[in-house]
């Protein structure tokens, strides 16, 4: 199992999660692992240091995007074409460059909100316009609102931005959901942009379905954005996917600015090589830790938070916290910062159906996260 490294050391890190706040603040915002780099991923960047390979990348090199399609067929019986692969800095990027190319101006684009925030602006950015059909909660489980999503559709919204697996949730669409889904978007001539960075994390024994893999008429109106940088932690090296599996999506990848794929991290392709080609070993290890942790949150709020609504997730190392109970505001993870200092993810920026809610990192050390909750815990005690 990955073990997160000590907390002096993470506090040398200069990414956002370790200097956004003060140094008594427990960092559980942002999506950034505390686990240290997986060995094969480091020493390949070593290697690049040494031997002073920081140049512009090649796009005719498909090694990161063939080591993806290995890991794809091997872990989801998905085989795309590498050849077929466009890169690209980062997800945001793929679905703002691809939506620029489905979509008119003014054009509706769906979100399924309690929903990644930049959503919400990448969609405006490509010069389309936000469409919401939150997602269907029965008190229990969570689904995407297949009859809500017929009807924007037609009503005039163009496409679909699914979030696959789901940020905040962790919840993993299934299969007859997604099948479903691309019946729908291709009865109304539309298209899907399914964002999936958080698919290598779905956690053992959850089975995860690509958008691409689900039928032919999704192939045709679909491109995938697939990146390791969720996965192997690789925010800040720059690589993404736009992953195509139709002719006519595949002209849409050819079609975008050469400065697209320019701007790719030459590291970030050589660190997502690395991952998905020499660090599946460390993956699973990670992932024992994450659902450890998962195990571990669920006693702590039962003894410490009882009346905090936590439905486990099924990928990521990302818990959605139901928080209203406690009276803390819409926004519990403000009154949280300022009164326990720890830095949780705001719920309302996901969506109106975040009020009251929180988003809280897993991927720490099982101390780190006691050490969060007992501090939360100690804001309901007079």
């Amino acid at each position: 199992m990955t073990h997160a490294e000590p907390l002096d050391s993470l506090r040398r890190r200069t990414s956002e999660k370790w200097t956004e706040h003060p140094s008594d603040v427990l960092p559980m915002f942002v999506a950034e692992m505390d686990y240290p780099l997986a060995r094969a991923i480091a020493e390949a960047l070593h290697a690049a240091v040494e031997r002073s390979d920081t140049g512009y990348v090649n796009p005719r090199d498909t090694g990161a995007a063939e080591a993806f399609a290995g890991f794809a067929r091997d872990a989801w019986g998905w085989s795309p074409d590498p050849a077929l692969f466009g890169i690209t800095t980062d997800v945001s990027v793929v679905i703002v460059e691809t939506l620029r190319r489905l979509s008119a101006p003014g054009d509706g684009v769906i979100i399924t909100p309690p929903v990644y925030p930049p959503f919400f602006d990448l969609i405006p950015e490509a010069g389309a316009r936000v469409v919401e059909v939150p997602l269907l909660d029965d008190g229990s489980t969570y689904a995407l609102d297949l009859a809500g999503i017929d009807r924007a559709l037609a009503a005039g919204a163009r496409g679909v931005l699914l979030c696959n697996p789901h940020n905040p949730l962790g919840l993993v669409h299934t299969r007859g959901e997604l099948e479903e889904l691309a019946r729908i978007v291709e009865r109304h001539g539309a298209f899907v942009v399914s964002d999936e960075i958080h698919a290598p994390l779905v956690h053992p024994g959850v089975e995860f379905t690509p958008y691409l893999t689900v039928s032919d008429a999704a192939r045709e109106h679909a491109i995938a954005a697939e990146s390791g940088s969720k996965a192997f932690n690789l925010a800040g090296l720059k690589a993404a996917f736009i992953v195509p599996a139709s002719e006519r999506m595949a002209d849409v990848v050819r079609g975008l600015p050469d400065e697209v794929t320019f701007r790719t991290g030459l590291f970030g392709l050589m660190a997502t090589r690395a991952g998905f080609a020499d660090s599946r070993e460390w993956l699973a290890d990670t992932l024992a830790a994450i659902t450890a942790n998962v195990d571990l949150l669920e006693r702590l709020l039962a003894s410490e938070l009882p009346l905090a609504r936590l439905r486990r997730p099924s990928a990521s190392y990302l818990a959605w916290i139901d928080l209203s109970a406690y009276g803390w505001g819409d926004d519990p993870a403000q009154h949280i910062l300022e009164h326990a200092r720890v830095a949780l993810s705001n719920g309302p920026t996901f969506g109106r159906e975040g009020v009251g809610h929180v988003r809280l990192n897993l991927a720490c050390s099982p101390e780190l996260l006691t050490e969060a909750i007992t501090r939360i815990a100690a804001l309901t005690r007079p």
